[in-house]
């Protein structure tokens, strides 16, 4: 789509009369920063929509519709996958941080309904203060992650070695469609209900989860409740080589009792304990003295901690890490012993430093947006079944191996980490560090004073451009191994290889729903929209 300026214009004054002067965004900084996500951007929108209100929101779509115009849906930002990085210049950028009020906590029911810029951390935080959590209670980043974000994105950590992705623990959403109007879905969609249940038919929620927003704007969520938790142990084990983690892992996975996983490969680990000086170590002991049991808990822990120092990776290529968590600590001791069963075939316990510092303090700054040398940072990854891992990282070492001289001349590093999700799924997720300047995202999120501390590089295009070849690469692996993906964006070819009934209903909905493909074209890879 082609930008015509007095069209532009002519959209501009209306989103200002609509919504206010003061939230339609312009300046060519702001249109650069908004629609750049960690790893890259492509095109500039006209203006970047804060709306307040479902109101304004309606009235933003309304006005680009009329104007065909595309909307992109901007959360927290903290993406890596072009989830909303406008594919054309004739888009406006949606950004929903102004709609962050948690509008009904029912704990007699037993759910929770917030606007879509609610942060995981301020959902955590309200619902704390009523012993209550979200199922999924959010990935590491939700100090700046949205529910939002995730609802139509789909997000892992916190939670999922139990209770899966994120879209596992939403009841109910309120979506405004292409022409404005909202649609309802779960039990909020039948006269007289409430948002309390999401299966009656054919499942309308599931429908949006994940859809990276082509099939329209959540303004309403509703998430189920349990109990919080009040007693967590955590264990580690280290391991000799990617076979024996990824069997423990899975073997820890199948008990079903595990809260929080994470796995990290030789490199990750390396620069976990080369990151860590006095001044996060003395943090990291604060925040798990405060979040002790009592203050014998606390010592103890410190204790631990103090003894294992920073020897606790020492000896082991893997490493996997598990947080359990209960209502007693029978409960917990239980769990705990199950865990350690299944995995010690395949590796040797070692030092719960890691978990218990990291379950402490779950939601982290965005630091890690650049790596620990202040290069530049992107993930990319697969979800497959535990039968496939060995072979699909064989294959994925022979790809490395192809690419190890052109890697070191464009100073790019690769690493790892792994996630069970649930009890059927494993989420390899590869990693890319290469030198290379920063971009407006990274100077605007992270602050200044931790920015000073890193080293600069000069713009690195070659290795730029290699990491987005291997990416492709990387992608083919992939597709070969059956992995599948949640946080789409335009990065993942959720179209290629698509069983052709699958393909023709998606293409049907999305016709339906948003019949010009105005809804944040190209979100859904490969769709024609």
């Amino acid at each position: 789509m082609s930008v015509n300026e007095t069209e532009s214009q002519g959209v501009i004054d209306k989103l200002s009369s609509a919504i206010g002067a003061e939230y339609v965004l312009t300046e060519a900084a702001d249109r650069e920063f908004y629609s750049m996500d960690v790893y890259k951007a492509r095109e500039l929108p006209i203006a970047v929509a804060q709306p307040g209100t479902v109101a304004d929101l309606q009235a933003i779509v309304r006005i680009a519709a009329e104007a065909e115009v595309a909307m992109v849906l901007r959360g927290g930002g903290a993406s890596y996958t072009d989830g909303y990085v406008c594919a054309s210049a004739k888009s406006i950028l949606i950004d929903t941080s102004r709609l962050n009020s948690i509008l009904e906590i029912n704990e007699d029911d037993m759910y929770v309904t917030v606007q879509p810029g609610v942060t995981w951390a301020q959902l955590d935080e309200a619902l704390a203060a009523k012993g209550l959590r979200t199922p999924f209670w959010g990935p590491f980043s939700g100090l700046m992650a949205t529910i939002g974000g995730s609802a139509s994105q789909n997000s892992v950590s916190l939670g999922s070695g139990t209770f899966g992705v994120s879209a596992d623990s939403i009841l109910a959403m309120e979506v405004v469609i292409a022409n404005g109007e909202i649609i309802r879905t779960g039990s909020l969609a039948t006269e007289h209900a409430t948002p309390f249940f999401r299966y009656w038919g054919p499942d309308f929620t599931g429908l949006f989860c994940g859809d990276a927003g082509v099939l329209g704007v959540k303004v309403r969520i509703t998430l189920r409740l349990i109990k919080r938790p009040m007693h967590r142990a955590t264990c580690s084990f280290g391991f000799d080589d990617f076979g024996g983690l990824a069997h423990g892992m899975a073997a820890a996975a199948r008990e079903g009792v595990v809260d929080t996983n994470f796995g990290l490969d030789p490199k990750l680990q390396q620069g976990q304990l080369g990151g860590t000086d006095g001044a996060a170590m003395k943090q990291a002991a604060i925040a798990v003295f405060k979040s002790s049991r009592n203050v014998f808990d606390g010592l103890f822990q410190l204790i631990k901690m103090g003894i294992a120092g920073k020897s606790f990776l020492a000896g082991y290529d893997y490493s996997a890490h598990f947080s359990i968590d209960g209502y007693s600590r029978a409960e917990v001791a239980h769990k705990l012993a199950s865990v350690r069963k299944a995995v010690a075939t395949h590796g040797t316990e070692i030092a719960n430093t890691m978990p218990t510092v990291l379950m402490a303090m779950p939601f982290i700054p965005l630091y890690p947006i650049l790596g620990p040398q202040g290069q530049r940072w992107v993930p990319m990854h697969g979800i497959m079944p535990f039968s496939k891992l060995v072979a699909f990282n064989d294959k994925l070492d022979l790809l490395y191996a192809s690419y190890a001289d052109r890697m070191l001349a464009a100073k790019v590093e690769k690493a790892a980490m792994f996630t069970s999700i649930s009890t059927t799924g494993f989420l390899f997720e590869p990693v890319f560090y290469w030198e290379d300047d920063r971009t407006v995202f990274h100077k605007r999120y992270l602050p200044e004073e931790y920015l000073d501390v890193l080293p600069e590089y000069p713009a690195n295009p070659e290795g730029r451009a290699l990491v987005a070849e291997m990416k492709d690469a990387i992608q083919d692996v992939f597709t070969e191994f059956g992995a599948v993906h949640m946080q789409l964006g335009k990065a993942y070819p959720y179209m290629r290889g698509r069983e052709p009934q699958s393909a023709a209903l998606i293409r049907q909905i999305k016709a339906e729903l948003d019949p010009k493909g105005l809804m944040n074209p190209g979100g859904l890879k490969g769709l024609t929209e």
